[in-house]
């Protein structure tokens, strides 16, 4: 006895092992989807760039060499007082700009601040998108399953019904035909079960392949746990977020524009070897210093035509967030209204259900006792089969819904 209640103990962990829920597949989802390393890489190469701005303004050193030599051979060659002759030169140059407006500087940093404050808004879209499709697929699997454990506990009656069946059948207290009918009917609920068992192991193993998982084992799913979400306003959501990063982003585009037209001042020099090998070559070592300063007076208007082509984005994004309002409070409205119709409907399956297990159970004491017709035993049977699936879909119906509001619940 001791060694038999180790080995129901062992079962039962094994069975519970066996059973996963849908926090499990959707951690092993964002684990595995590659996405996230991709975002997490952008940004930072973001942070390089904010590096190279600053690395811009630092002095930039740069060595040359240059050599020439023209021949003049008899008068043949080019012109002596153009070409020396040749000529040699070695140096190193330095240059770096003494003057860079401070709004230069304020528009490229706020223009990578915005690029990374998208790639992190962008990585917790990614999850909400993670989270519902993994959550869609969880949800038919696990109605299935549902309608398979149901449809396996009918058979399981019409089995013990079978036996008590065919033993009054042979007694004569049936007739063969209704034998044979009812054993059709018990033959086509095995059928039933078993395209049941091929769609959920299908089923199952596209949940598994979405969330990067290598198992072919057939697990149970477990009841997803949701709960009718209290949503935030739409202004704090992740998707309204975005529309507010693309306007700070046209922004920060729009101020890049005037870069090139404000004044710049650059200091250079140069210290080396520079000489045409005339005169006394070995005394050309010297050096040079300089600055140097531009401003942009005319383009042909491609300021102003720039600046109206941004004009021109941020109006096309204001009518997208525009209608993403209205689509969202529609649709937050009708998933409601549709999930107050599913309760509704719920109500009137119980109702239905309880009353063809009723119907079961009458039929089934009259059947064993040879009082019943085996055509409203089996109605009973169907009756209470399409009962169970509607609840069921109306189950599975109820969870999408709730599914799709929790896409939408994600604060900032």
């Amino acid at each position: 006895m001791r060694y038999l209640g180790l080995f129901l103990i062992f079962l039962c962990l094994q069975l519970q092992a066996q059973e996963r829920n849908l926090d499990y597949y959707i951690n092993t989802a964002l684990q595995n989807n590659p996405v996230f390393r991709d975002l997490s890489n952008q940004n930072a190469l973001n942070r390089q760039d904010s590096l190279l701005v600053r690395a811009s303004l630092r002095p930039q050193v740069i060595g040359s060499s240059a050599a020439s030599f023209a021949p003049n051979v008899k008068g043949f060659g080019y012109d002596p007082a153009l070409s020396n002759g040749g000529f040699f030169n070695a140096s190193i140059g330095v240059s770096r700009p003494i003057l860079v407006p401070k709004q230069n500087l304020e528009a490229q940093f706020q223009a990578l601040a915005v690029q990374n404050e998208s790639l992190q808004n962008s990585a917790k879209r990614s999850k909400q998108d993670i989270r519902r499709n993994i959550g869609m697929l969880y949800i038919t699997a696990f109605g299935t399953e549902q309608q398979l454990a149901f449809n396996r506990e009918t058979l399981g009656l019409l089995r013990r019904e079978d036996a008590v069946f065919k033993r009054l059948t042979e007694q004569n207290i049936y007739r063969q035909t209704d034998y044979l009918t009812f054993l059709t009917s018990l033959r086509q609920q095995e059928s039933t079960v078993r395209q049941l068992e091929i769609q959920y192991k299908n089923e199952l193993a596209t949940l598994h392949y979405n969330c990067g998982i290598t198992d072919t084992s057939t697990v149970s799913l477990s009841a997803p746990d949701m709960q009718l979400p209290a949503l935030p306003p739409v202004q704090n959501t992740v998707f309204y977020q975005q529309y507010t990063l693309d306007s700070l982003q046209i922004r920060a585009n729009d101020q890049l524009i005037d870069i090139p037209y404000r004044p710049s001042i650059s200091a250079f020099g140069d210290a080396g070897f520079n000489s045409s090998f005339l005169g006394q070559g070995w005394k050309n070592f010297g050096f040079n210093l300089g600055i140097s300063a531009s401003v942009l007076i005319y383009d042909g208007q491609q300021r102003h035509l720039r600046h109206q082509k941004t004009a021109m984005l941020e109006n096309t994004r204001q009518g997208y967030r525009d209608f993403f309002l209205q689509q969202y409070q529609q649709e937050i409205a009708q998933t409601r209204q549709q999930i107050d119709v599913i309760d509704q409907l719920d109500a009137l399956v119980q109702a239905q259900l309880l009353n063809a297990r009723v119907l079961i159970d009458a039929n089934g004491r009259l059947l064993r006792s040879g009082d019943a017709r085996v055509v409203d035993y089996l109605i009973s049977i169907g009756t209470q089969l399409n009962a169970q699936n509607q609840l069921t879909i109306n189950q599975i119906n109820r969870l999408q819904l709730l599914n799709q509001l929790n896409f939408r619940n994600a604060p900032e």
